[in-house]
This record gives structure tokens, sequence and C-alpha cells, in this order.
């Protein structure tokens, strides 16, 4: 009765109001469990396009580690009634044993190394089963690829962490981190248990979609080093750094040489020392 009296209160402008205040708490609600607090204040500028590439590398990761578990429960004999506990757990012991022998090993891997040594232990998985008299091998080889992405990984998990956070708020930034992996990891597992009847015997499907989520976990990852901006020096930004310099007599923003900087191993120039040069080449450098 007091709305239909006032005609200045609009009943329905009441209702979208509350609508609003309901949404928009929801999207506080979301933003708490998933964003750092004080975001975007709180991180770098560069924090937003970083999470979303990794976000999606992260979920066409999760299918295709998908792809790779369903070939080697295969491999190793589920289904098969000839096939023993004992063979199995054997070769399964081998595959973690050979991993963490990686783990020591390789722990300088980094960069999109880490990534692309994923893909291909991903790929080994699937096609082990295709390789009875090689299976142990190919697995193992695989489980070893996998753990120094592991080391590389979280090397550059920590790196990432302190270039994001700005407010001293590392074990913030890290745990909301933590939040949208899971968050992927769990989109990832649910459209697993649409598509996993689908390639169970089909094994032309298995490739073709391996093949599809291996580009786009690749380009992905490629988008999400190039959309960082670390403003710290190592040896590649360092010699990017001396070599504009010298070239053009200042000094280079971090924005200038991060774009410069390659990203795989094989790619970086090395320095070239000459000793003994004559004075006049060293003065025309």
């Amino acid at each position: 009765e007091a709305f239909l009296q006032d005609p200045s209160r609009d009943p329905w402008a009441e209702i979208g109001w509350v609508r609003r205040k309901k949404v928009l708490t929801f999207f506080s609600f979301l933003q708490s469990i998933f964003l750092p607090q004080g975001y975007p204040e709180s991180v770098s500028t560069d924090y937003l396009a970083y999470q979303f590439w990794d976000t999606i590398q992260a979920f066409a990761s999760s299918i295709t580690g998908t792809l790779a578990t369903q070939a080697v429960l295969k491999g190793v004999g589920v289904g098969d009634e000839t096939s023993t506990v004992a063979a199995a757990t054997v070769t399964w012991i081998l595959k973690d044993g050979t991993g963490m022998l990686g783990r020591i090993a390789f722990a300088w891997s980094k960069g999109l190394f880490a990534d692309v040594l994923n893909d291909v232990a991903i790929f080994m998985e699937i096609v082990a089963p295709a390789f009875p008299g090689c299976f142990t091998l190919i697995v193992c080889t695989s489980g070893f690829f996998k753990c120094i992405v592991g080391v590389a990984g979280g090397a550059t998990r920590a790196a990432l962490t302190m270039h994001q956070a700005r407010r001293d708020n590392m074990a913030d930034v890290s745990a909301k981190d933590g939040s949208q992996e899971t968050l992927v990891n769990l989109a990832g597992l649910l459209f697993s248990l649409f598509l996993i009847p689908l390639v169970v015997d089909n094994l032309l499907l298995t490739y073709a979609l391996y093949a599809l989520f291996t580009i786009l976990h690749l380009y992905a990852n490629y988008q999400a080093v190039r959309a960082v901006c670390m403003e710290t020096v190592n040896r590649a930004r360092l010699h990017l750094v001396l070599q504009h310099y010298l070239k053009w007599g200042e000094v280079p923003g971090p924005a200038v040489i991060n774009p410069q900087e390659p990203l795989l191993l094989g790619f970086r120039q090395r320095l070239k020392i000459t000793l003994g040069a004559p004075l006049h080449t060293v003065a025309s450098r």
C-alpha cells in the first residue's frame, strides 16, 4: 500500500535494485575467492592477461592428461583378464621411480622447453599401448619427462608470483592462483567425463583430440609468456639491454626488452668473446 500511495517510489525499480545488489554480492564473493585482495592495484599490470592464457593452457593440458591416463591404464592391463596386478604395480613403480631421477637431474629446465616436454611426455603415454613390448620403457621415459616439467613449473611459478605481488602479498597471490587452477582442473574433469566414453575404442579420435588440445596448449603458453613483462634482469635480458645500449646509446625499459627475449633455450644468442681485439675494432662497436 505504501508503494501505491507514493508515486515517487517505483516497486519495479526497488526489485531491480535488489537484484543488482545480489548480483554484485555474488561477483564480490567470486572475486574474494579467485582474485587477490585489493585487485587490480595489488598485482602487476600484466596479471589478468597472463592468468587468462594460463587458464586456457591448464584446461588444454588437463584434457590431454586425461587422454594419456586412459591410455596408460589400458596399457598396464585394466580390462585385460590376462594381466596381473603385480605386473601393473611394477610398471607403475618403475614409472614413478624414473620420474624422481628426473626431478634431481634436470632442476635447470625452464621456459617453454618444459611445456614442449610435457606435451611430448603425454604423446608418449598415448601411443605406449600400441607398443606392448616397449610399454614399460616408454611410460618410464614419459614419467622422467613429466617430473622435469614439475620442477621447471614450480620454479617458474615462484618467480611469477614474486613479479605479480605488489603489496607484499605473495601468499595471497599464490593462494588465489591455486584456487583458479583447482577450478580449471574441475572444469577439465567434468569435460573429460563426457569425452572418455567417446575415445575408449577410437584411436583416431584420441590422436585428433590430442593434436587439437596440444596446439591450443602451446599457443596459450606462448601468449601467456609473452604477456608477462618481467622487471628483473637475467642473462638473456642483460644481453639484450647491453646490445640496445651499445647500438642506440640508451637504456631500454622492460616493455622494450621482454618481447625480444627468446623463449626456447636453443634460440638464445650467445656472447662472442674475442681476445686480443684491436682497439679501433672495440671503439667502432
